[in-house]
């Protein structure tokens, strides 16, 4: 298999920063530098970044975590924000998250041991269906609702149809269930923000056949993975 991959299965990082290891000239197979991500790679090579031993993951382990607010989905931060890795304890193997929740937002996190498992459930084509529950403050007209499961358009960017629905009221707020599969880059605030919705709360309970449950803020547990 092509090195970039090798590296992403053994759970050391994604198949994107594997490439940027190996252009950086981090990356050794059998003591000889590693020039391009396409070098091709089997089970009896010794890889090692930055002089340290790599091997392939024989078995696909997957988490979750409760991503509570104001920790950001990334391993560094310039701006020296909580890391959402800090979370996990030392005792785990190096692990990959799979999508990622933004600052202010909240609930399930995946994370796996392989790289292209993680891809698996995140490309679009895998149809991964993510459920949400948004606590808007004051009250949401329903033929809003309507819009939005219809697909709109928001600066000039296009999104299709979700399913969502009021869940319940209670002064001064509402809360909705949004499910979506497409997933694009902060698509739900946006959509809120279209409709002059003002968000109190994020939080994501579903992601694919795996649920929140009752796991607590800040907890991750390993879990059985479904397919």
């Amino acid at each position: 298999m092509r090195i970039a991959k090798y590296i992403a299965n053994a759970g050391y990082c994604s198949r994107r920063d594997a490439e940027k290891l190996i252009l950086n000239k981090k990356v050794k197979i059998n003591n000889i530098l590693c020039v391009h991500p396409s070098e091709k790679v089997t089970k009896i090579d010794i890889i090692k970044i930055e002089n340290k031993y790599i091997k392939l993951n024989k078995k696909i382990r997957l988490w979750k975590l409760y991503k509570p607010i104001k920790y950001i989905c990334s391993n560094k931060d310039q701006k020296r924000r909580k890391l959402v890795f800090s979370l996990i304890p030392k005792n785990l193997p190096r692990l990959i998250s799979i999508g990622r929740l933004d600052f202010m937002s909240e609930g399930l996190l995946l994370f796996t041991n392989n790289g292209d498992f993680a891809r698996k459930l995140e490309i679009p084509k895998s149809n991964y269906q993510r459920v949400y529950r948004v606590c808007i403050r004051g009250s949401i007209d329903k033929n809003d609702i309507s819009k939005l499961n219809q697909g709109i358009k928001i600066n000039k960017i296009t999104y299709k149809k979700i399913q969502a629905r009021i869940e319940k009221t209670k002064n001064p707020f509402t809360w909705i269930i949004v499910k979506l599969k497409e997933g694009k880059n902060r698509e739900i605030r946006k959509i809120c923000d279209y409709f002059s919705w003002n968000i109190v709360k994020l939080l994501r309970i579903e992601y694919g056949p795996y649920k929140l449950t009752n796991l607590k803020e800040g907890k991750i547990k390993e879990i059985k993975k479904i397919y």
